[in-house]
């Protein structure tokens, strides 16, 4: 279902970007369009940022492309009318009923405009612009979901992304989120679960891995 990608595109684009608060933790998934382990990330983790007022701290940004090196750039920042759209489509993607996607149209509340956009070829090059920032990620992702907070990879621990961001957050006004985390979540030391997730192979196709490691990655919850 590649062809639906330049679809996604468009939802990147329609979100607008939030005011500068210096305060707020940015939270950014580059992620590959219906790799079935980015769809899970996305529906059953994911979506927890829009639990608990964690949103209230977060610049989310979510960045579709997944293995791919084009040379341009871009960058865009979601709100959660269009994280509905993405959450529906991954979650079709999940039940394997992708031929079902207009109807998330209705679910989000959108109007046509995007189907304008993937028709006329402008989401190709919206497409360019994820590919190339997705292209200048330092250090390289590695696999996706790959998750960045504050623009520091979580590597093999992006399902506990919740700690990360109330970890980074400097703000006085904390969400419960952050407030009902267990002590222990704050552990420079701990071993962290495997996880499968989509790596790429030479030829760009995706091989199924689980990847797990013993200690913390680059930053810590």
């Amino acid at each position: 279902m590649a062809s639906l990608c330049p679809l996604f595109a468009f939802f990147l684009l329609v979100c607008i970007s939030s005011p500068s608060i210096s305060q707020k933790v940015t939270l950014s998934l580059y992620y590959e369009t219906l790799c079935p382990y980015c769809a899970d990330f996305i529906v059953n983790h994911l979506v927890k940022v829009f639990d608990g007022g964690l949103t209230s701290i977060v610049d989310l940004r979510m960045i579709p492309w997944g293995n791919a090196f084009i040379q341009s750039d871009g960058t865009f920042v979601c709100q959660e009318r269009h994280f509905s759209f993405i959450y529906c489509m991954e979650s079709l993607a999940l039940q394997n009923r992708l031929n079902e996607w207009v109807n998330c149209f209705e679910t989000a509340r959108f109007g046509k405009e995007p189907i304008d956009c993937y028709t006329s070829g402008y989401g190709n090059v919206l497409e360019q612009k994820f590919a190339a920032e997705t292209a200048q990620l330092n250090p390289p992702h590695r696999f996706v979901p790959w998750v960045l907070v504050n623009n520091q990879p979580i590597q093999e621990d992006f399902k506990n992304f919740v700690s990360y961001v109330c970890n980074a957050y400097q703000g006085t006004q904390v969400p419960e989120t952050c407030k009902s985390l267990p002590t222990e979540s704050n552990s420079f030391q701990k071993e962290i679960p495997t996880s499968p997730v989509c790596s790429a192979n030479k030829t760009g196709n995706f091989i199924s891995s689980s990847r797990a490691i013993n200690k913390s990655p680059v930053i810590n919850p």
